[in-house]
């Protein structure tokens, strides 16, 4: 397992967070003594990317009443200008 100076932490962090998130895990050294191991999460840890939605991938399993758009327009005319 390879050992890095926190310094070449700090300076390559990106790199090396890549190549840990690849397999390849490494001890990160404070004062030349290992203070902290990196890993990979294994799989089933890993946040899992969101789902693209898809149009009409219901079609066919729900209806609308007949008169969905004209629904209640009367009430709804009441409350706007009255009765």
């Amino acid at each position: 397992m390879k050992t890095v100076s926190l310094q070449e932490a700090q300076s390559h962090l990106a790199r090396l967070v890549d190549e840990a998130a690849k397999g390849d895990a490494f001890v990160i050294a404070k004062d030349g003594r290992p203070a902290v191991k990196v890993v990979p999460l294994p799989v089933e840890e890993k946040p899992v990317a969101k789902r693209k939605r898809r149009a009409g991938f219901l079609k066919g399993e729900a209806s609308l009443h007949p008169d969905f758009d004209s629904l209640y327009a009367k009430d709804i005319e009441e409350m706007f200008y009255g009765k």
